[in-house]
């Protein structure tokens, strides 16, 4: 009995001796999957999830394996985080796979996304420890390649905010006079016509009159009776003002031989309660609350006078301070003044800029789609009116445009320095440069606090998709027509509205092509993607080794569009 003993205590020492001996097997490519496969670009990022299904009897007790997932391309390659697992007997805080069972464990890995990623393989690399020993496993690729289209976000064809001209070419001006009767007449006293008012009134009529540059577009009288007295009393005298200021202005304007006047209307009020009222409540009558209450208890015209004339003790400032200023008639004139056509503003502002003001010069850069040509006529606006935001917001949109990123960025910081509270273009645009930067957290910033401003929301839908929010880019696209937008869609896989925002783009260029014909081959159309490569290498050679390279025409032949 005690020989068996010692037999069972040797073999048992034997065996562990050989476990500890023994070496981790080797892993195979079989033994792992990996989501996507290939491998996607996410915002800036190729993030991945490697599982590995680990057969029984294999992941030994005592070995503790680390999992180093690489991207290998172009002759180098980028190291994932690794991960550890250990077996049962290892006295660690890793995940446990079982030797007996086997098991299943997963592998997370991200790298920072280059182009040269397009053609490359993933590859795990195992470092085994068991005790004091660590050795090396064979490194196993497990898939390859990058798709790249979602790194087609592109800030740079973004518009930056233009800060808008508030150019007007007719600008409607007015100005009018009042001529002041006394209590129960019509009659138009002399003095009332020499008063300052009425004579600047005559002198624009005339100015306007004389001047091919202004219509006079309406003359109208406004008569008015004071509420006090009789209704039917209060309708005569009103109606009567109206009848002799007419009759005046005609003359005048005869007098003055001017025919072209517009139009001549004229309009009377019987009983001014709404002058009234305003005239009381900007009044210092002590009893003022008292007045405003009565009209507001009484609508009747005659049970309202009856009220106020109860007031015995505030009737008198009334007919003193208030009734008097009700018995008028008011001659407005309505003049627009005619600026310069479109013509004249683009000559002026190739050949002598300060002849324009500055709502002139900013609008004379919309009348051209040459940046170049919109570039110059904001540095003369810069020039000329330095402490105007918009010129300096605006100059930097097309030097934005042009791709002269530093220059741009110094211009909208000009801006900002001098933008209004509310007026959040510049902040809008330097997010853009914020995005051509990488400095998407500060981009943020800037974006929010640029609401309201109308080109924003494509900044956005380029942030998200930069950041790899697609759906949220999809969200602030809206229905913009731009190859951004499609490119969102095309990665939350709604092909359909994809293609229709590809087709609404009004100036289509190489990447709208490229886009469309990514949409052929997701959708399986191959005369679809040949047709669109065909034009997209047109409009830049650059588009074949792309496509070469790109592994959304895996599968498919190319020679008819590349050749």
């Amino acid at each position: 009995m005690k020989c068996k003993v010692c037999y069972v205590v040797a073999l048992g020492a034997a065996l562990a001796l050989s476990s500890c001996g023994k070496k981790l097997g080797q892993f195979s490519a079989d033994n792992f999957t990996v989501n996507p496969n290939p491998l996607e670009v996410v915002g800036q990022n190729v993030p991945a999830q490697i599982t590995a299904r680990v057969p029984a009897k294999f992941f030994l007790k005592n070995a503790e394996v680390t999992v180093t997932p690489y991207l290998v391309y172009n002759g180098t390659e980028t190291a994932s985080q690794p991960y550890s697992f250990q077996g049962e007997k290892v006295r660690g805080n890793a995940p446990v796979v079982s030797y007996e069972y086997g098991g299943t464990f997963t592998v997370p890995a991200r790298f920072a996304y280059v182009p040269e990623m397009a053609k490359s393989e993933l590859e795990l690399a195992f470092t085994v420890t068991q005790g004091k020993k660590q050795y090396v496993l064979p490194r196993v690729k497990v898939a390859d390649g990058v798709i790249a289209t979602a790194a087609m976000a592109d800030a740079a064809t973004v518009n930056p905010a233009l800060a808008a001209d508030a150019f007007q070419r007719i600008i409607n001006e007015k100005y009018a006079a009042d001529i002041m009767f006394l209590i129960n007449q019509a009659n138009i006293r002399a003095n009332q016509l020499n008063t300052d008012a009425m004579v600047e009134l005559r002198k624009e009529i005339l100015a306007a009159a004389g001047d091919s540059a202004r219509v006079i577009e309406e003359l109208n009288i406004q008569s008015y009776a004071s509420p006090d007295g009789g209704l039917d009393i209060n309708e005569r005298l009103a109606a009567n003002r109206e009848k002799n200021t007419t009759s005046y202005l005609q003359g005048q304007l005869k007098k003055d031989k001017i025919t072209e006047f517009g139009e001549l209307t004229a309009q009377f009020t019987p009983e001014d309660w709404e002058g009234f009222q305003r005239l009381v409540s900007q009044s210092n009558i002590q009893d003022k609350d008292l007045i405003l209450s009565v009209l507001s208890m009484y609508k009747d015209p005659e049970q309202r006078e009856r009220e106020i004339r109860n007031l015995s003790n505030v009737f008198e400032q009334l007919a003193d301070q208030i009734l008097p200023q009700l018995r008028y008639s008011r001659i407005t004139a309505s003049i627009n003044v005619i600026g310069k056509s479109d013509k004249e503003i683009s000559t002026l502002a190739a050949t002598n800029p300060s002849a324009l003001n500055v709502e002139e010069l900013l609008y004379a850069a919309t009348l051209t789609d040459d940046n170049a040509t919109r570039m110059k006529i904001y540095e003369n606006a810069t020039r000329q009116f330095p402490n105007d935001y918009r010129s300096w917001n605006d100059l930097g949109m097309t030097q934005y445009i042009a791709r002269n990123y530093a220059a741009a960025q110094k211009s909208f910081e000009k801006a900002a320095q001098l933008a209004p509270a509310g007026n959040n273009e510049p902040a809008m645009n330097l997010g853009l440069i914020d995005l051509l930067n990488g400095k998407y957290d500060r981009a943020n910033q800037r974006f929010g606090s640029a609401a309201g401003v109308s080109a924003l929301n494509d900044a956005l839908g380029v942030y998200y998709l930069k950041t790899g929010d697609n759906a949220a880019a999809v969200r602030a696209f809206g229905d913009s027509k731009s190859n951004n937008a499609a490119l969102a869609q095309i990665l939350t896989k709604d092909y359909s509205k994809a293609k229709q925002t590809l087709a609404g783009i009004s100036t289509p260029d190489a990447t709208t092509y490229y886009l469309m014909a990514v949409l052929g081959a997701r959708t399986n159309n191959e005369s679809m993607i040949n047709t669109n490569l065909r034009q997209a290498i047109r409009l830049d050679s650059k588009m074949a080794d792309k496509a070469r390279k790109d592994l959304e025409f895996n599968g498919f032949n190319l020679s008819k569009a590349l050749n």
